[in-house]
């Protein structure tokens, strides 16, 4: 299965991209794709315990199932100013 992952901010830098395809098996949820990112890009497990994970323009649980070409957007903390 192909997913479109979408990176703001630090996460941009850390990976060196903005937009990416992604391949993960059928059935894959969140956690497991962010289990893979964090394979590919170890620095993006310092993250973890804040980021925030959007399919298809809605926040999700790590839980969620993915699906065929879903947009996933891994963004850091929002930040207000």
């Amino acid at each position: 299965m192909t997913v479109r992952l979408l990176f703001f901010s630090v996460l941009r830098d850390i990976t060196g991209t903005d937009e990416i395809t992604w391949a993960i098996e059928p059935g894959a949820d969140v956690t497991k794709l962010l289990h893979a990112l964090y394979e590919r890009w170890p620095a993006l497990r310092e993250w973890d315990s804040s980021l925030l994970v959007a399919m298809d323009q809605t926040y999700v649980k790590r839980t969620q199932p993915l699906h065929e070409n879903c947009e996933v957007a891994v963004m850091p903390p929002v930040q207000g100013g």
